[in-house]
């Protein structure tokens, strides 16, 4: 199984998608619990629901569930959000605390150096190689991060997620302008709320990337699932109707950043 699969396009926009896989090698879906086997913390849906909505996006996708490692995250495995409860780059538990491997079959650190090297890096090289490609020819990338979280996960955050969770790392990982691009377009569906640099500031691969002083900005765009599934749990059906409405916001992002990054106001 290669571990990500490519769509190449002309645009300036790449969606980086590091939780959509759902393939696991047997021997490592053998040695998960009932709990790990339902890989309940997928980001399911999200290469649907951004389908179609830029031509001409280039689009990186890991094919590996997150549970045999975890492409988000840092490969030195150092927690993005320290003193808060998370997940590690070869998790052992799940998003509710609750262990996903059955007792004595959790990763040893030389098995998690070979996942790093099987699936974490090839998945990188991949997306850096679309960046650069993406950069030589606009002067510019924008690397648009795409993700999805069930909406109340009390174990990782208090209260309700807001349907839009936009992650910058405080405004470091893109120019402000990009920032504001995607705000824009949320701000202007406001039955959809929207928070920036709440919970989730961006992942490791918005961190590792982002340089605006290079030419490549990126951000992390996390979705609450209640905004485009029937129900937040098994068997995680797409609701069209509620997905309609998220995919008019999300089409409106990507065209503001497609439209920034061709003006060259990101190259000066």
């Amino acid at each position: 199984m290669t571990p990500f699969t490519i769509a190449q396009g002309d645009s300036p926009v790449i969606l980086g998608m590091p939780h959509v896989g759902t393939w696991l090698p047997d021997d490592l879906t053998a040695r998960l619990n009932d709990n790990g086997r339902a890989l309940a913390d997928t980001d399911w849906h999200i290469a649907r629901l951004y389908d179609g909505l830029l031509p001409g996006a280039t689009t990186v996708a890991s094919t590996v569930h997150r549970y045999a490692i975890d492409a988000n995250r840092d490969p030195a495995g150092v927690s993005l959000y320290p003193g808060q409860n998370t997940t590690s780059l070869c998790p052992t538990t799940d998003f509710e605390g609750r262990p996903i491997w059955s007792e004595g079959q959790e990763p040893t650190q030389d098995e998690i150096l070979t996942r790093r090297a099987s699936f974490h890096t090839p998945y990188h090289q991949a997306l850096e190689a679309e960046i650069d490609r993406v950069k030589a020819r606009h002067g510019v990338a924008i690397l648009y991060d795409c993700h999805s979280i069930r909406s109340v996960i009390p174990f990782l955050f208090p209260g309700i997620l807001p349907v839009f969770s936009i992650g910058t790392n405080d405004g470091t990982t893109c120019a402000s302008s990009v920032q504001t691009a995607t705000i824009d377009a949320c701000a202007a569906a406001p039955h959809l709320t929207n928070v920036l640099n709440g919970r989730f500031k961006g992942g490791w691969t918005t961190r590792h990337y982002g340089r605006p002083q290079d030419g490549i900005h990126a951000i992390q765009m996390e979705l609450a699932q209640s905004a485009y599934l029937a129900a937040e749990l098994a068997p995680w059906t797409y609701d069209h109707t509620k997905a309609a409405r998220l995919r008019a916001v999300l089409g409106a992002i990507l065209a503001n950043l497609d439209r920034l990054a061709r003006s060259g106001a990101l190259n000066r």
